[in-house]
């Protein structure tokens, strides 16, 4: 009896539904067929989306698509990381904002490797001579040779097409699905079907096998996939799974959105995503040519959806009368099983951290390299489910914790809101890490080089907020470990031979503002604009 799964049925389309075909398609060959199954009245969430460095190593790259190429395809920006503003301040004078910021209250989340010096990484040098008073740089200015250079909204690309830094990207979430199910139909024969699901067939075993629909198609299968956002059509309503809500962890429940119109020859293109601290919650902007996407990400229980639409208008100079907006209502957390019995959740329908660290296509793609590694057959052995659950499991938890701890270490206290962030539980994990971190000792050591990062996806998506993702958003927020690495410490001779490596990032930051082209420029000639 021949036991291979021959046919995979993907119910929902959009960004997850056609990242699992595409991905799916090329992992496991022309012997499996892959059916979509759309509803085309079902609106897609997203006005703009932000990514992780690895996107296009572990996707697009293993779908044979040059970043060029999938980059005009979707209008895509770049990313070289985040700039978090008023965090540490209400953006009125509520603390003194420090005078090296420029008397702006932000601090840079940057992408790439910190240096090391002696094994050890750039960042507890700078520990060491922030708390002995030698300096009041900050961090993401002193560690990182990009932080000038985003202030000028310069590329990480030169001219000749040169990458100079890691970065991601910004892209139009629908133009990014439209291209992708092109990709998956035309290129890799999926079958595509615009029907809307009414019933799914249950077999003895509880697994799914046919799917029937509103026009009166049955489409069987062997192994279903989830991709249909919020409402987890087969995941939660069929196999009755049930999703663990994490709100006792974040307090943001609710956004409403937009795009707006951009002067990008007058007022440049950012290349990194923005998270503006509001009353209750944040707002990012996402730019892109010609536009950007922007949301206000909000918790209800803090602030009503029309006053948390009036202030985000207010924000860009919008009318919310005339102004489109998306409102949008989430759940926070994760199902307790992201893959029960034939049925395996992806994106939306598996999981949802509000998009403060841009993981929502992460997770995507991270669930899909899991599920080609861990692929069953028709026996569907549980060892594959458990092991692919619980790499699921740690991918999510970990996200959450790293997430859950810019709330509850910004200086920022001035509304409800900020007030209730720091009165909420830390998991055991990130209590350990922050134990850690006050000790002086590494987060999530050892840190993968740069070839592991890009490379190996295992090694990344065990190590995906690495020591320098902490010391970025922790001293960010002028949250410092209790004292230096002990090691340094001991030995105070080894302290000035960081210094030509300080010395370095101040020449390589001068030498990127005066030879780099403006994002703008580089974008105009990647989409021929």
């Amino acid at each position: 009896m021949d036991n291979k799964i021959a046919r995979v049925v993907i119910v929902g389309g959009g960004t997850a539904g056609w990242m699992a075909a595409s991905y799916l398609g090329k992992a496991l060959g022309p012997g499996v067929t892959i059916t979509v199954l759309e509803a085309p009245a079902i609106p897609r969430i997203g006005v703009g989306e932000a990514t992780v460095p690895n996107l296009h190593k572990t996707f697009f790259d293993f779908l044979g698509l040059s970043e060029e190429d999938w980059m005009r395809e979707v209008n895509a920006s770049f990313k070289i990381g985040i700039k978090f503003v008023n965090w540490r301040t209400d953006g009125a004078g509520a603390a003194a904002p420090r005078p090296h910021r420029g008397g702006s209250d932000h601090y840079y989340h940057q992408f790439g490797l910190l240096p090391n010096v002696n094994n050890v990484p750039l960042s507890h040098y700078w520990v060491h001579k922030r708390l002995a008073g030698a300096t009041d740089e900050p961090f993401d200015y002193a560690c990182y040779p990009g932080a000038p250079a985003l202030d000028a909204k310069l590329s990480p690309r030169f001219l000749d097409g040169t990458k100079w830094t890691n970065y991601a990207w910004h892209f139009d979430a629908a133009l990014v699905a439209d291209f992708l199910r092109r990709f998956a139909v035309g290129k890799q024969g999926a079958i595509h079907i615009e029907d809307k699901m009414t019933e799914a067939v249950i077999d003895q075993r509880g697994h799914i096998t046919s799917l029937r629909t509103e026009g009166g198609r049955t489409i069987d299968g062997d192994l279903f996939i989830d991709c249909s956002g919020f409402r987890g059509l087969l995941i939660n309503q069929v196999m009755k799974e049930p999703f663990l809500d994490m709100s006792d962890h974040l307090l943001n429940d609710s956004a409403v959105a937009t795009q707006v119109p951009n002067d990008d020859a007058a007022l440049g293109v950012e290349p990194y995503t923005s998270s503006i601290a509001m009353t209750s919650g944040w707002t990012w902007k996402i730019p892109m040519l010609g536009r950007f996407g922007t949301g206000y990400v909000f918790s209800s229980r803090f602030q009503s959806r029309d006053d948390a639409t009036l202030e985000f208008c207010r924000m860009w100079g919008l009318d919310p009368e005339t102004q489109p907006l998306n409102q949008i209502k989430f759940r926070v957390g994760r199902n307790r099983r992201a893959w029960v019995k034939n049925c395996v959740s992806i994106g939306l329908a598996s999981c949802f951290l509000e998009p403060l660290e841009s993981t929502g296509i992460y997770f995507i793609y991270a669930a899909l390299y899991q599920l080609a590694k861990h692929f069953p057959d028709k026996n569907f052995d549980p060892i594959m489910s458990r092991r692919f659950n619980a790499e699921i499991e740690t991918m999510f938890d970990d996200s959450r914790d790293f997430v859950q701890a810019h709330f509850s270490f910004a200086p920022r206290n001035d509304t409800a809101f900020w007030r209730a962030c720091k009165e909420l539980d830390l998991s055991p994990n990130i209590s350990e890490k922050i134990a850690m971190y006050r000790a002086g000792l590494a987060v999530n050591m050892p840190i993968v080089d740069e070839t592991n990062y890009y490379g190996n996806f295992d090694a990344e998506f065990r190590n995906f907020w690495n020591n320098s993702n902490y010391y970025c958003i922790y001293a960010g927020l002028d949250f410092l470990p209790d004292h230096p690495l002990p090691t340094l410490a001991a030995r105070p001779e080894v302290i000035s031979q960081a210094d030509p490596v300080f010395a370095d990032i101040k020449r390589r930051q001068r030498e990127l503002l005066d030879t780099l082209p403006t994002t703008y420029e580089y974008l105009r000639l990647l989409h021929g604009k």
